[in-house]
C-alpha cells in the first residue's frame, strides 16, 4: 500500500489505533496540520484538540488529544498524545458527569494540596473536550 499513509497512535493508556489511512489532520501548536503519504519528516508538540483520520476526503475517525508529539518519518505518522479518547459514541451527557465530579474534588481539596493543579488540569481538558463534541 505504498499509497497510504501509516498512522498511530498512542496515550498511556492503550493504542488507539494503528493502520493505513489517506490523510491525517492533527492540532499543532502551530497551527493544525496535514500529513499525507511520502510527508517530509518532522517533530511537532500538539495542543488540545481534534485529530481527524480521513479515507478520500471523508472523516472517518476523530480523535481528541490532550496535548502531546507528533513524529512524522519515512514510516508514516505516530501521535503520542498525553490523553486521547475517541469522540465516535462519546456522550456529552458522560464528558458533562465527568465534569462535575472533577469539579466537586477541585472544591473539596486544600488551595495549597499539589492534586488541586492536577485536577483543575484534567477540569480543563473536559472542557475543551466537551467543546471539541459540540462544534
Amino acid at each position: 500500500m505504498a499509497d497510504k499513509l501509516h498512522f498511530s497512535l498512542v496515550s498511556p493508556a492503550k493504542e488507539l489505533f494503528s493502520g493505513e489511512v489517506d490523510h491525517v489532520i492533527a492540532p499543532g501548536t502551530d497551527g493544525e496540520f496535514g500529513v499525507l503519504v511520502n510527508h517530509a519528516p518532522f517533530m511537532t508538540t500538539l495542543k488540545n484538540g481534534v485529530v481527524r483520520v480521513l479515507e478520500g476526503d471523508t472523516v472517518k475517525m476523530r480523535i481528541f488529544v490532550r496535548g502531546g508529539f507528533a513524529d512524522i518519518t519515512s514510516a508514516g505518522l505516530t501521535i503520542l498524545a498525553e490523553e486521547a479518547r475517541l469522540l465516535d459514541g462519546l456522550k456529552v451527557e458522560d464528558v458533562q458527569a465527568e465534569l462535575d465530579a472533577t469539579l466537586l474534588k477541585i472544591q473539596s481539596l486544600d488551595k495549597e494540596d499539589s492534586a488541586r493543579a492536577t485536577a483543575k488540569e484534567h477540569y480543563d481538558y473536559l472542557e475543551s473536550l466537551k467543546a471539541a463534541m459540540v462544534n
